[in-house]
């Protein structure tokens, strides 16, 4: 094996240039993924299996060693990369961004972004952060975790090999044949489920490394005759270049479709060294790609970085043809630095060669070295974000108030935005989380519930996506001044209604609704508050889905009033970030008013809705007359590109009360106090 190996080593090396290539020309020119890491994860698996199963045959893994080897390999372009990202990010990216890049950062740096990356991908907030300068490290968290997992297996399929007195290489086989069915069928599971997750989840992939170890396994075995084996060179490489022009791989894969870029790369792999001049192999195994192939590690590496500055830099969201060849030139040059400075000198180190734990230890320093830079910025931000709270009639920043009739500015015309650009991101309303649990009557339901003094005087339930959920910032106020009893039923992307109208054919999304309405009858509350309108975006016309309408009409039977508030605006860009970069008067921060909402709302023309429907529109509240600007009496009024900041809505609490007690028949009920801002 060791002979073929070598055999076949410059051409891997040409494999892993082209993936290279591909990723990053994908990413920069085309905004698309290429498919190009599968082909990494194949790579991986056919070399570390190679090198294990030899150690295997001779009766004893290293680990230790071989694992300091990883440390050296791995660890010094990474970090190099991760402390320079840091470094330059608290001065090109916006303040909005750096509490969601200090924790990728973090992530990566630990190996483990792709579980980051997953947890976001079920975070429905989390989905609306923009696009972190580490992001592309969750390929190589998942990497690093198959250099830890993968010796421990082959190293125990060892062991069984020994105690039972069999040959390896079978009982190799048969368990990475195994390993390579039960991850590919939980693959294609969980990508028709929950692709998002299913794209970061590490389970999903090792059936990726397990074909690239059976291919290292059975490659002496398999004879091909040499004309086949042409075909499969250049089969291969049309197959790595084509997947990402042909596929969607960020929205479908991993899943089967993975096996196109796999099975592409197994080809060029199987293909090996034809002895032909036309050959894709004589093309892989080219100067100028060997030379690429040393530097894929830290070309990767720096592409992503580079085009995530470039763009926040230039205030763009896609690059031209001059722009990706400036990004690529500089990822280039960063990558060559990078190998020649730092990989090349370390490796060829005394690190690790004279103790036994010398390159543990250097990995420990440069870990600890990123992860105190990290720790600084971390309190550098949470310094900037500092605590506030708007004190009741704070003159500076009256907030919506300052869209009430007879309203008289009295404060601070420079006042300070609140809150601040490095807190907004963050700035979500919410009931307690120790306040939460799961309902008794259904384990898929997380309710939480407010605080009342004694007995709550009325009971509310706020249910549906996370636009309703933001309204918890207006009504906990009035809630604690009224006594009343608030209790949220919450699921991003799912708005109140019978039918997944955020995302069609979302099943889950149906059946949630359908337990909680369930819920909400059996719990019998004053009122039911959600969201009444969808798609208040420029280019598409306000509605009232029929799905809504018929959730309604089922709370209508149990005799429960609903209180359906008109939606927020939705826009392209963050009005908050925008501000940060270009100023709170810049008339492309806010959008102008009739390219979001229509004059009559589309409700007041529906005949046959259900009579217990009251509807709550605070668009005056968002807008002026004539545009819907990012800043309102000094509070920055969007957290990113679609939801309204805490801060914000606690300064609509007021008139949230007003317009709830009125549509409910509940004006003359008492309060103990007034409500903040009234």
């Amino acid at each position: 094996m060791r002979e073929t190996e070598r055999r076949f080593r410059p051409e891997i090396q040409g494999l892993r240039a082209l993936a290279c290539v591909l990723v990053v020309v994908y990413h920069v020119w085309l905004g698309r993924i290429s498919g190009g890491v599968d082909a990494f994860f194949l790579i991986s698996g056919f070399l570390v299996t190679g090198q294990l199963f030899r150690a295997a045959s001779r009766g004893r893994i290293e680990f230790r060693p071989m694992w300091g080897r990883m440390i050296k390999r791995l660890f010094p372009a990474a970090l190099t990369v991760l402390l320079l990202v840091i470094a330059a990010s608290t001065v090109l990216l916006p303040q909005n961004r750096w509490f969601q890049t200090i924790k990728e950062v973090v992530a990566s740096a630990l190996y483990l972004e792709n579980w980051q990356l997953a947890a976001d991908s079920t975070d429905y907030f989390a989905q609306h952060n923009s696009a972190s300068v580490v992001q592309h490290f969750w390929s190589l968290s998942i990497q690093g975790q198959f250099y830890v997992v993968w010796p421990l297996l082959v190293g125990l399929v060892l062991l069984i090999a020994k105690k039972a007195g069999r040959k390896v290489l079978p009982l190799l086989i048969t368990t990475l044949g195994t390993v390579f069915a039960a991850s590919l069928a939980y693959s294609v599971w969980l990508t028709a489920v929950d692709q998002p997750l299913a794209y970061f989840d590490s389970l999903t992939r090792a059936w990726e490394f397990a074909l690239g170890g059976l291919l290292a396994l059975v490659l002496d075995r398999v004879e091909v005759p040499r004309s086949a084996r042409v075909v499969f060179g250049w089969a291969g490489v049309a197959g790595l270049v084509s997947c990402g022009l042909v596929l969607q791989v960020g929205t479908v894969f991993p899943g089967y479709l993975a096996l196109w870029p796999t099975l592409s790369a197994a080809l060029v792999i199987l293909a090996g060294d034809t002895a032909f001049k036309a050959g894709a192999d004589r093309f892989l195994s080219s100067r100028p790609l060997k030379y690429l192939g040393d530097l894929s590690y830290a070309l990767y590496l720096w592409h992503w970085p580079v085009l995530v500055f470039y763009l926040v830099a230039r205030d763009r969201e896609e690059v031209g043809l001059r722009g990706g060849a400036v990004i690529i030139a500089l990822a280039f040059a960063l990558a060559v630095l990078t190998h020649h400075l730092v990989e090349k000198p370390v490796r060829a180190s005394a690190i690790g060669a004279r103790t036994r734990w010398g390159a543990y230890r250097f990995g420990v320093a440069t870990l600890a070295a990123v992860l105190a830079a990290t720790g600084a910025w971390q309190w550098v931000s949470v310094s900037q974000a500092g605590t506030y709270s708007i004190a009741v009639d704070d003159p500076d920043h009256p907030g919506a108030l300052a869209h009430t009739d007879g309203f008289k500015y009295w404060g601070a015309a420079d006042a300070a935005l609140v809150p601040s650009f490095v807190a907004v991101s963050e700035d979500w309303a919410g009931i307690d989380p120790a306040r939460c649990g799961v309902s008794p009557r259904n384990a898929d339901l997380e309710v939480c519930t407010s605080q009342t003094s004694g007995h709550p005087t009325r009971r509310i339930v706020v249910t549906g996506d996370s636009h309703a959920g933001q309204f918890l910032g207006a009504l906990l106020p009035v809630a604690e001044q009224r006594n009343w009893e608030v209790t949220s039923i919450l699921r991003g992307g799912c708005p109140f209604s019978t039918d997944s109208d955020a995302v069609p054919g979302d099943q889950a999304c149906i059946d949630w609704n359908s337990a909680v309405v369930d819920e909400i009858v059996t719990a019998r509350p004053d009122a039911v508050m959600t969201i009444g309108t969808r798609d208040v975006r420029t280019g598409v016309e306000e509605r009232v889905p029929g799905g809504y309408i018929a959730q309604w009409r089922k709370v209508d039977e149990a005799g429960i009033p609903v209180l359906a508030v008109r939606d927020n605006p939705r826009f392209d860009q963050s009005p908050s970030a925008c501000v940060e970069s270009r100023g709170t008067q810049a008339p492309e921060c806010a959008t102008p008013r009739y390219d979001l909402y229509a004059a009559e709302p589309p409700y007041e023309t529906l005949a046959d809705l259900p009579s217990n429907v009251r509807f709550l529109d605070f668009s005056d509240y968002f807008c002026t007359a004539e545009v819907c600007p990012p800043v309102i009496g000094n509070v920055l009024v969007y957290l990113d590109d679609n939801h309204v900041s805490g801060t914000y809505m606690s300064t609509m609490s007021a008139i949230a009360d007003k317009a709830i007690t009125e549509a409910l028949g509940w004006a003359d009920e008492q309060t103990q106090e007034p409500p903040p801002g009234g």
